[in-house]
C-alpha cells in the first residue's frame, strides 16, 4: 500500500514538473514570438461555436508601437496603477481586494496585476480553485521573471476580450470605434479599459450610467500613471 502511494504521489509530482517545463518553455517563446492564441480565447471560442458553428474570434495582433498610449494608460490606471512597480504582484490591492470581500462577504474585488491576469488568460480555465490560484502565481512570477514590462503589457493588450468573440485592442479598436488601437483618443481609451472586468455584458449595454461614470474616472486617473 505504501509503495503504492509513493508512486502516486511520484507520478503527480512528476506530472507537475513536467507541466512547469511546458509552460516555461511557451513563455521563453513567446518572449520573442506572438502567441496565435489563448487558453481563454480557445475556451470562449467553444462556448460560441455551440451556437454558432461556423463562428471565428476577432483579433488582429498589432505592435506595442501601434497601440495608442491613451490605451496603455487607460487600462493601466484601470487594472494596476502600480504596473511598472511591482513585480507581478500588487499585495496592498490583495489587501485591499480581501477586506472587500470579507465586508460584502462575497467576490466583488479580485485584486489581480495585468501580469496575474495574463497569466489566466494564456494558460489557465476560468474555474476558481487552490490549484488554479497556486500556478497563476508560479506563471506570473516566470512572465515577470523572463518578460519585460513593455511585453508582458503588449501581450495583454492583444489578447484580452473586449466583447463576445472580440479579442485585442486592435479587434476592440474596430468594433467600438471603427478606428484603429493606434488612433484611440483618451475618452476611447477610457472608455474600453472600463470594459475589461465584464465586457461581454459592456457589449450588449454600451450606455449604461455606471460604464460612463467609470470611464471618466478612469480618464481622469490616466495622466497618473506611467507606462513602459
Amino acid at each position: 500500500m505504501k509503495q503504492a502511494i509513493k508512486l502516486f504521489f511520484g507520478i503527480l509530482l512528476l506530472w507537475v514538473l513536467l507541466y512547469q517545463v511546458w509552460v516555461l518553455l511557451h513563455i521563453l517563446w513567446w518572449v520573442d514570438h506572438n502567441p496565435a492564441s489563448t487558453a481563454f480565447m480557445e475556451t470562449r471560442l467553444e462556448v460560441i461555436q455551440e451556437r454558432r458553428p461556423d463562428a471565428k474570434l476577432q483579433q488582429q495582433w498589432v505592435p506595442y508601437a501601434r497601440i495608442s498610449n491613451h490605451l496603455k494608460r487607460a487600462v493601466i490606471a484601470a487594472e494596476d496603477s502600480k504596473f511598472v512597480e511591482h513585480e507581478g504582484f500588487d499585495w496592498v490591492g490583495i489587501e485591499t481586494a480581501f477586506e472587500k470581500n470579507l465586508k460584502k462577504g462575497k467576490i466583488v474585488a479580485g485584486g489581480s496585476t495585468i501580469s496575474q491576469q495574463l497569466a489566466k488568460n494564456l494558460f489557465l480555465s476560468g474555474h476558481r480553485t487552490p490549484w488554479r490560484k497556486a500556478q497563476e502565481a508560479v506563471i506570473t512570477f516566470m512572465l515577470e521573471k523572463l518578460m519585460t514590462k513593455r511585453r508582458i503589457l503588449e501581450i495583454y493588450l492583444n489578447v484580452i476580450e473586449w466583447g463576445e468573440g472580440v479579442f485585442g485592442a486592435e479587434a476592440a479598436a474596430r468594433h467600438y470605434f471603427h478606428g484603429s488601437a493606434r488612433a484611440l483618443g483618451p475618452a476611447q481609451a477610457a472608455r474600453l479599459a472600463a470594459m475589461i472586468p465584464n465586457p461581454r455584458f459592456y457589449d450588449l449595454h454600451r450606455s449604461t450610467r455606471y460604464l460612463s461614470r467609470h470611464a471618466a474616472t478612469i480618464q481622469a486617473r490616466m495622466r497618473l500613471v506611467k507606462i513602459p
